[in-house]
Parts: C-alpha cells; structure tokens; sequence
C-alpha cells in the first residue's frame, strides 16, 4: 500500500518497501474507551509492530476485556501487551526504555508531561506522534496517517544487468 518502485534515471532500479517500527508504546486515550483503544492499537498491529499499551487511568475494564479477547484469538502471544495503572507513573519507563521503538502519546492530557515523554524519548531516537490539539473523532472514516507513523520505508537500489 505504502511502497513503490521508484523511477530513476540510470542503469538501475530502486524499490522502498514499509517495514514495522518494531515495539511500539501507546497510551490509550482516557475520552473514548473501547472504541479508541482499538483505534490507536490496530494501526500499529496491522503494520507488524508488536504493542505495549498503558489503559485509561479512569475506565480501565473495556481494556482488559479487549485483552482477554486477543488472548483467546488467533493474534499470536506478546503481541499485544496491556499495562493498568497511572500513566504519570509508566509512560515515563516506556519513553526512556532503550527497547521501545516508537511512542504513541494519544492519551496523554497533561501538556508537561507529553513534553517530558517527548524529551526521553529523544535519547534514543523514538519516534513520537503526539496528537493534535483537537480530540480525535473515533467514529469518522479512518485514514492511513495513523498506520504510516509506525512503519519505516527501506529502499533497495539493484543495478541493472546487462
């Protein structure tokens, strides 16, 4: 969906392909339990990545129903990974963890913190997609966007035989 063989004047041909980011953090938004919660973990799913979620502080349950659900399904174990908890607490760990590859800060609120989240995980490179000033409207038509921010495009450059 995302790669393409790209045209080059030359004796050679290149291809970029999308590869998963690898371990990606997110932090549920607190507005809309279930139905955001699905919204930010899918993306980041269907692309490859394996995720660590951290659950809203104030409904909790719908996802660690959903948790119960993908542990009964055919989505292979450790994929999916559920954290309960105050987020002032475990975002922190999940932004400075040198395994974390990528940091979704969808639910987090408090502009201190996302800022502070932000500068951890610069230290080792993550990519950050922090949400925009508007809350998202879970119920609209999906785009890629959200899909695109956890994946990396490799290009292959293959000469041209004679």
């Amino acid at each position: 969906m995302h790669g393409a063989a790209n045209p080059v004047a030359g004796p050679y041909f290149n291809l970029s392909t999308p590869e998963p980011t690898g371990v990606v953090a997110i932090v549920a938004p607190p507005d809309s339990s279930i139905l955001g919660l699905v919204s930010v973990v899918a993306p980041a799913i269907v692309t490859g990545n394996t995720v660590i979620v951290v659950a809203s502080e104030e409904r909790p349950l719908p996802a660690v129903t959903l948790a119960e659900v993908l542990a009964t399904s055919d989505l292979p174990g450790g994929v999916v990974n559920l954290l309960t908890g105050r987020v002032a607490e475990i975002a922190p760990w999940l932004a400075s963890h040198m395994d974390v590859d990528a940091l979704d800060l969808t639910g987090v609120r408090d502009a201190t913190l996302a800022t502070d989240l932000e500068v951890a995980a610069a230290d080792n490179l993550k990519r950050v997609l922090r949400p925009g000033r508007t809350p998202s409207d879970w119920v609209a038509d999906p785009d890629v966007q959200r899909m695109l921010a956890f994946i990396e495009t490799k290009t292959v450059w293959h000469p041209k035989g004679m």
